[in-house]
């Protein structure tokens, strides 16, 4: 780290800043795809690739942004995602057709996937480590507003102007951001491993074809789609064994093996992978149920969500203090905890008037916002301060990993009871997410208890 006098709130500002922008661009284009779908003339199944690029680019280059940021500096690593998270953006607003969008939104998931994680490690590298429950509770809520502006923003941006204005919002506040970062952030590193250009590349063909495979499976149970995804599938597999066996005989590796020995680090991985997975699982199928039951607009809809996203601003800064003196096991469980039950109820009064489910909506808010900053702190503080930027990564992968697998669990639950009713099927997604939720306690339960 550099000599310079570190400013806390202006880290704490700037690193929460970078995974706003990056959570922003998943949620925003939910209430603006039907605008998308109709611009260009293209079906629903077109339509998922410009939201699944995004993810699978950041899931698969995201260990690998990693190591450079700990090997040329976290700052200057999250300055360069930030610079090509706006280029996307810009690329994106000019698309005239969706494989030009789906190429732009490559583009912005290579700059999102060091985002999070540069802005992650360079928050608690900058903080002794009493204060990180504290500061990752902030950072999660201010990065959880994308989840409330998001679908909101969407709605409206493409109700009052034309939904490119979703993309170009990024470019004046990417540039800021940049500039105010080389200012204001701290430069630090972690060990500057050898970066091995196969182990590079076994992890990008592992991550983007296993989540490729399950984002598409749903929709290819028959015939030569399944074949080809079936093949994909077990390609990512074995590209994977080899990338987990060379790790194990590294030195000095990308991913250390090592760091999984230690119960709360894998715990707490899990657990996220649940947790989130639930979360992306709802996230994809609520906003169409508002508008399919209630006969929502996208503006209205995106309004309707607040209940549920609007808890994470609230909660979260409050939930890191409580991590902070009741321990991560105890309120990662009953954030999950919380977070199933809220799922749950929704079910139950899916054929209700609206009003009936804010609370529900409420609960399962309350439950993510407390699990989230829990489940960070536990993976963050099982590993040495020289690992953070890699525990980071991982945390992260995990996080993705577990919502491409959420998102395929709701789609094939949804598509199997859709010979009834929408709102048949969308009960028994509900229950099938808020399953996935309950799972993690079993994860939770394995966090060091304080």
């Amino acid at each position: 780290m550099t000599g310079q006098v570190i400013n806390k709130r202006w880290v704490l500002l700037l690193t929460s800043l970078g995974f706003f922008m990056a959570m922003m661009d998943t949620m925003i284009v939910t209430t603006a795809s039907t605008a998308i779908r109709t611009d260009f003339h293209i079906s629903v199944k077109s339509l998922q690739w410009a939201l699944n690029a995004y993810n699978i680019t950041i899931a698969a280059v995201l260990l690998v942004g990693v190591a450079l940021g700990e090997r040329w500096g976290r700052r200057r690593l999250y300055n360069l995602g930030m610079f090509v998270f706006t280029i996307g953006s810009i690329l994106c607003a000019l698309a005239t057709n969706i494989n030009w969008l789906i190429v732009a939104r490559i583009i912005e998931g290579l700059g999102a996937s060091v985002m999070t994680p540069m802005s992650m490690a360079i928050l608690t590298a900058a903080l002794p480590a009493e204060q990180h429950g504290r500061a990752l509770g902030i950072w999660s809520g201010i990065g959880g507003l994308a989840l409330i502006v998001g679908p909101s923003l969407g709605g409206f941006i493409v109700s009052q102007l034309t939904w490119q204005w979703i993309f170009w919002i990024n470019v004046p506040i990417g540039l800021l951001a940049i500039g105010l970062s080389q200012q204001y952030l701290p430069e630090s590193r972690g060990k500057a491993a050898p970066i091995s250009l196969l182990d590079n590349s076994l992890i990008i063909v592992a991550s983007a074809g296993l989540i490729w495979a399950l984002s598409t499976v749903g929709d290819s149970l028959v015939g030569k789609r399944l074949q080809m995804v079936l093949v994909i599938g077990l390609i990512s597999l074995g590209c994977g064994s080899w990338f987990i066996y060379r790790q194990s005989q590294a030195r000095e590796p990308m991913m250390p093996l090592a760091l999984f020995k230690k119960q709360a680090f894998t715990g707490g991985n899990l657990a996220t992978a649940c947790l989130y997975g639930a979360m992306y699982g709802v996230v994809f199928f609520l906003p169409q149920y508002l508008q399919v039951s209630g006969h929502a607009n996208a503006l209205t809809a995106g309004l309707e969500l607040l209940p549920w996203t609007g808890t994470l601003v609230v909660v979260a800064p409050f939930a890191g203090r409580a991590v902070d003196h009741f321990g991560e096991r105890n309120v990662a469980t009953l954030g999950l905890l919380l977070q199933g039950l809220g799922y749950i109820l929704l079910a139950l009064l899916a054929y209700q008037r609206y009003v009936w489910l804010v609370m529900p909506l409420i609960i399962a808010g309350a439950g993510l916002s407390m699990a989230g900053p829990a489940l960070q702190k536990a993976v963050i503080g099982a590993v040495p301060r020289l690992m953070i930027g890699k525990a980071s990564g991982i945390y992260n992968v995990f996080r993705l990993l577990g919502g491409a697998l959420g998102t395929t669990i709701a789609v094939i639950i949804f598509y199997g009871f859709h010979g009834s009713t929408f709102i048949s099927a969308f009960q028994a997604t509900m229950v099938g997410t808020a399953g996935v939720s309950l799972l993690g306690m079993i994860w939770s339960r394995q966090l060091k208890k304080e």
